[in-house]
């Protein structure tokens, strides 16, 4: 068989098993689901149905087919207008059906490959061009299989990440279910199946630990049930491929820590050029009995400061931030405990996002916080209170993207950065943390002109550089990431 090209959902697949009351008409649980994946995953996708489906059934079809831009047809309907764009494919459709339905007696002459949806302990198909497969959310990683057979050197990459995470990316056409340039097939790793058995067709995990964490006390982390299986999975399976190691993304979970890692930057620094660094901190574990004034000049800190939670992600307060202007506003600070005390830098309210994908680096600059003296003058006369924020959900700025450049390939209508310097910054980050996709802020302190890191995440969205030139350098980052293990 040729690399699957596309894929027709036959409506017994569809509907719930034993659906005959033509008024209670549901579809079968995960059904849309796998639509979904499949519609996301840019596979030419159909569904099809006889001539006798009841109405609301063919009703329900045509929803799906309208709102995930599907073809729909009558299968074996000689006056059909879609069946003509499947039927001169040879072998490179898959067509999924039930074991329930008869199949149509012309279906062997398209040359389709058939795979059965086994359900209700139906007997097994034994037909030379047919395969069978006992759950729905199976095909993507059926189609991986048969894509290995047909393209030389393929690779399966399994993810797991939330699920609004997964839209982001397969939107952008992140996630391809058919061969990239660069032979790389993606398939969501779903709960509704073992991961182990997931797993021994997949040749690499990529990840988002970070949106898979329940909690985090101490130096403890608890991940989900998928995660922790995987955890497990791969501490017996050394070799496995994974973007990126769980212990490599550890630093990035907690703020003190990369503020650490941090203080390495010092050894890029020459004289006569700007400095690159990352902000001043001080960590506090008890505001009430924090001797502000003097711990604060001992840091190298003056007013106003950021201060943030020490666990950088994965908790509900994570986020949650505040900008004090006063030493007395410390004591009662409704910010989770404990906590860092960061560098306010006054930087122009400019932001410069980059992004690391392997071996390219990007960035964007997007509108930032206001200097410290805008958000004295806009609070309430002299009630300088601490200001409140969740980083997640708003900010005191203008988030508006300015532009966006990229290394080799664009360049940056603001002068005022050195892209050598933060570009070396970024090749020692990567050695330093050891990862492969990551992202930093950068803002360039007023005055003294620094380059300041101000914050540290891993797997960023990077949608601020264009789609055109970032998915290929994601995916070319993972492929080379396993030519690397393998080789």
């Amino acid at each position: 068989m040729d690399a699957v090209r596309g894929v027709i959902l036959d409506e017994s697949v569809l509907f719930a098993e034993g659906d005959d009351d033509t008024n209670v008409s549901l579809l079968r649980p995960g059904a849309e689901s796998i639509v979904r994946t499949l519609f996301l995953s840019r596979i030419h996708l159909g569904i099809c149905h006889g001539v006798d489906l009841p109405i609301d059934k063919v009703s329900i079809l045509k929803r799906l087919a309208s709102l995930y831009s599907l073809d729909c047809f009558i299968l074996n309907d000689p006056v059909s207008e879609v069946l003509p764009a499947w039927s001169n494919t040879d072998d490179s459709i898959v067509y999924l059906v039930s074991n329930k339905k008869e199949f149509f007696p012309k279906l062997s002459s398209y040359g389709w490959l058939i795979v059965v949806l086994k359900v209700g302990g139906g007997s097994s198909c034994d037909t030379q061009n047919m395969l069978q497969i006992e759950n729905l959310e199976e095909l993507p990683l059926t189609i991986c299989r048969l894509n290995k057979r047909s393209i030389k050197n393929a690779v399966t990459v399994g993810y797991i990440m939330k699920s609004s995470r997964v839209e982001d990316f397969a939107k952008r056409g992140a996630f391809p279910l058919c061969c990239t340039q660069n032979g790389l097939m993606f398939v969501p790793l779903t709960s509704e199946l073992p991961l182990s058995s997931q797993l021994k067709d997949v040749d690499v995990v990529l990840h988002k630990a970070t949106d898979e964490i329940l909690s985090i006390e101490g130096n403890k982390l608890t991940f989900t049930q998928n995660m922790q299986e995987l955890q497990r999975y791969l501490e017996h399976h050394k070799d496995f491929c994974v973007v990126d190691p769980l212990s490599n993304i550890y630093p990035i979970l907690d703020r003190l820590e990369i503020q650490q890692v941090l203080l390495g930057l010092v050894e890029l620094n020459t004289e006569g050029s700007y400095l690159i660094r990352g902000a001043h901190f001080l960590k506090v574990d008890n505001f009430d009995e924090f001797n502000s004034a003097t711990r604060l000049a001992q840091a190298r800190l003056s007013l106003p400061c950021i201060v943030k939670p020490k666990v950088a992600c994965g908790v509900s307060d994570a986020h949650k931030m505040a900008i004090v202007f006063r030493v007395d506003d410390f004591k009662n600070l409704s910010v989770p405990l404990p906590a860092v005390i960061q560098e306010y830098v006054d930087h122009s309210s400019t932001l410069y996002k980059f992004y690391v994908l392997g071996e390219k680096i990007f960035y964007a600059v997007k509108k930032s916080i206001p200097n410290a003296d805008i958000l004295m003058k806009s609070s309430n006369g002299d009630d300088l209170k601490p200001l409140l924020f969740d980083s997640l959900k708003s900010l005191p700025t203008a988030d508006s993207i300015q532009d966006y450049g990229a290394n080799n390939s664009n360049t940056t209508s603001n002068e005022s950065i050195d892209l050598k310097l933060v570009t070396d910054a970024a090749h020692w980050l990567r050695k330093k943390l050891h990862l492969t996709i990551f992202g930093f802020d950068v803002v360039i302190q007023e005055g003294t002109h620094d380059h300041v890191i101000v914050d540290v995440n891993y797997l960023p969205s990077f949608k601020e550089v264009p789609d055109d030139i970032s998915i290929p350098a994601f995916w070319e980052a993972i492929r080379n990431k396993f030519d690397r293990r393998t080789g």
